[in-house]
């Protein structure tokens, strides 16, 4: 539960420091005295958006701390998971800098506004005029059917097996589209792995037919010069052969007079013999060069389409030509698989669907074996809220396919007279009875939730003195099992709290503050007194002040 709210330069506060209690308590004050704004600063430590704005002073900083007690409410595996320090008095505080920065902490670790939301949403319900909303949305509907028949749990394992078949249902939606997409395009990719297969590219493949076809364009040229060079070099009467056995035979004699000699004698032994050599391996390239006309334009025919196939591809190695081939390999293989994919997908998904239609159907039943309890609750709670003839209506109607909430759709429906057809809440009840329809509903919801703390901001607004009254029962009798905060403008709901916050405002020269203060038991007495007059409280209005706090 909160048990204290610190409020430093926010709105018309300067700073001020409210301690809270279980029970109910009420707060009062003139109209525009600044309760709301306690609401307003209240919903900062709860996650909602920060405006610059709002600070009292707009080169100050402003800061928003609530203390609360959660020990009863089996939070710690969220501070676990948010990896916060957790703390039975935890601490929650907002910054808000004159530059318009806001910084959230929880227990003094700097925190994100969806956590302090997360967390926020589980300490604190504010129920404010405009959540009579609510009523129409499905999921509170939902919420309140299964408090009440305490399939909460139940509705949870539905959702977390619902929420895993969507996302089968997605994936088995994009494998569809990727399946349509590959049919499309499996004729290209397969045409494509073909042309790449037939043309068996090997690394340096281009080079060698290159230089190949360079060879038998030129293979005349060629053979011609290689003849020339081998009867240079030992054919024909005058060559080079020839003339070094002449210096091989004059060296060779004298060869014998001086190592040096010798050494002369070997190396021109050698350059003949290499000569030899050089001239037999010019004969054997020269035998190798042909003129080979069908070979010339088949290797330019297989260059062609080597250099096609590089260009086609806007690639500059066959490495490159190689790697596309295995990325389109991949992509065949990925599109025989998808069948495979697409055909498991499904199994799991048949089996998910039936593990979710027997929760569905059990959840169903268990909904429909609540609904007569809710709507007798609600009747019994509606007709001490002098709405004797009210009656409500909770509408299950199966569905043929599963959703978010299970096989049920959900409507409420009320009627406030006696005999009257029975209709949708929006289409037949006024403000002023949907506010009463929604307290009682709350107040039922509260009985079978957690929920530490739960603040009504205005709740009697548009009804009777004695209606007032009973509501104000309801929330004291809430307040038994939770904390329940209310701001009230009605005496009659003033004197149901176990404690009471006067909200004020203070004049000076050239500023206007806002305050409060916990009232002691003879200034509550002045301040119901207050409310029940229209000026100065007179001997009477003081006494029914004193008869409705001791009621």
């Amino acid at each position: 539960m909160l048990h204290n709210l610190r409020i430093q330069n926010f709105a018309l506060i300067e700073e001020t420091e409210v301690r809270l209690n279980q029970g109910l308590t009420v707060i009062t004050g003139e109209t525009g005295a600044g309760k709301s704004i306690l609401l307003g600063a209240l919903g900062l430590t709860l996650g909602n958006r920060a405006d610059v704005s709002s600070l009292h002073h707009k080169t100050k900083k402003c800061i928003i701390e609530a203390q609360f007690n959660i020990a009863a409410y089996n939070l710690k595996p969220f501070f676990e998971s948010h990896e916060l320090d957790y703390d039975e008095d935890t601490t929650i505080r907002r910054e808000i800098t004159p530059e318009g920065k806001s910084r959230a902490f929880i227990n003094d670790t700097p925190t994100t506004l969806n956590v302090l939301k997360e967390l926020g949403d589980q300490l604190i319900d504010i129920h404010s005029q405009h959540e009579t909303l609510l009523l129409k949305e499905t999921n509170f509907q939902f919420e309140l059917v299964d408090a009440f028949s305490k399939t909460i749990p139940l509705f949870n394992d539905y959702k977390k097996q619902f929420g895993q078949l969507s996302k089968l249902r997605k994936q088995l939606d994009d494998l569809t589209a990727q399946e349509t997409q590959a049919k499309k395009e499996l004729d290209y990719y397969q045409f494509q792995f073909n042309e790449l297969e037939e043309a068996s590219i090997k690394i340096g493949e281009q080079k060698t037919l290159e230089e190949e076809s360079e060879t038998l364009e030129n293979a005349e040229f060629i053979k011609g010069n290689l003849v020339k060079s081998s009867l240079a070099i030992s054919g024909g009467e005058e060559n080079i052969v020839s003339a070094l056995a002449l210096v091989k035979q004059q060296l060779q004699s004298v060869s014998k007079f001086g190592k040096q000699f010798n050494e002369l004698f070997e190396r021109i032994n050698s350059a003949t013999i290499e000569l030899k050599e050089l001239a037999s391996d010019i004969n054997n390239c020269e035998e190798d060069v042909i003129y080979d006309n069908a070979r010339l334009e088949e290797v330019n025919i297989q260059l062609d389409k080597l250099n096609r196939l590089l260009k086609k591809h806007g690639v500059n190695s066959e490495e490159e030509l190689l790697g596309i081939k295995n990325d389109i390999e991949t992509k065949l293989q990925q599109f025989s698989s998808l069948e495979v994919s697409i055909e498991k997908t499904q199994k799991e998904i048949r089996a998910l669907e039936k593990q979710c239609q027997s929760l569905a159907k059990d959840l169903s039943d268990k909904r429909q074996n609540a609904i007569a309890g809710i709507e007798q609750n609600i009747k019994t709670m509606l007709s001490s809220l002098s709405m004797a003839n009210a009656q409500f209506k909770i509408e299950l109607k199966p569905l043929d396919t599963l959703t978010a909430n299970g096989l049920d759709a959900i409507s409420f429906l009320f009627t406030a007279n006696k005999g009257a057809e029975f209709k949708e809440l929006h289409k037949t009840a006024s403000g002023g009875e949907l506010s009463r329809l929604m307290l009682c509903l709350k107040a039922l919801l509260a009985e079978r939730t957690a929920l530490p703390t739960i603040i009504f901001d205005e709740i009697d607004t548009g009804v009777s003195g004695d209606v007032a009254d009973k509501i104000g029962n309801i929330l004291f009798a809430m307040g038994k099992s939770m904390q329940v905060i209310t701001i009230t403008h009605l005496p009659q709901m003033a004197s149901k709290g176990s404690n009471h916050l006067f909200v004020f405002k203070s004049d000076t020269k050239d500023k206007t503050t806002s305050s409060i203060k916990t009232l002691s038991p003879e200034e509550r007495v002045a301040e119901i007194a207050k409310m029940l007059s229209t000026g100065t409280p007179t001997e009477t209005a003081l006494k029914n002040a004193k008869e409705l706090l001791n009621a």
